[in-house]
């Protein structure tokens, strides 16, 4: 008992140190990691009159998700199909990367990628589509303005009329 109440009693001192870059645990992506992502994503769902992955958060999402919910084979996946895209990029634009690339050239790009790509790569490319997909699916702005999701259902109308008894 006492042990729980100077337990509480410390509680304080060492919660102070706690902040959103302290308590998110360690990093999965590199800053550049992090770009080429969000490019990936903003090149599957780009912006048009509607926000586009990258204004929606979904960059942020997919890490979330393979950091949290995945096992290390898919983060190295992820990982890994970056560092591919990041260099196979420069190869083949003539240095540029893969965020110096125009909207057409990376449509091109991963056209190229996903259709001669081994295995792996195949594998990666699957699953930022899948996620960026769920992630742009599954945000606020996409379920209340395109889906049209309300929280309680509508009301229910009945086929028979109802009258009041006697």
């Amino acid at each position: 008992m006492a042990a729980a109440f100077g337990g509480l009693l410390s509680l304080p001192s060492w919660a102070q140190q706690w902040t959103p870059e302290t308590v998110a645990g360690s990093p999965l992506l590199s800053a550049l990691e992090e770009s080429t992502l969000a490019d990936l994503a903003e090149t599957i769902i780009p912006e048009t009159d509607i926000p586009g992955a990258k204004s929606l958060g979904v960059p942020a999402y997919i890490q979330k998700i393979v950091n949290d919910c995945m096992d290390t084979k898919a983060q190295e996946t992820l990982k890994n199909g970056l560092y591919t895209v990041s260099d196979l990029a420069q190869k083949s634009s003539g240095g540029k990367t893969f965020s110096g690339m125009d909207t057409n050239q990376r449509l091109n790009f991963l056209n190229q990628l996903n259709a001669g790509a081994d295995e792996e790569t195949k594998d990666f490319f699957k699953l930022v589509k899948s996620l960026t997909i769920r992630g742009f699916t599954t945000s606020e702005y996409f379920q209340t303005n395109i889906n049209h999701y309300q929280l309680v259902p509508g009301f229910y109308h009945g086929c028979v009329p109802v009258s009041t008894g006697k």
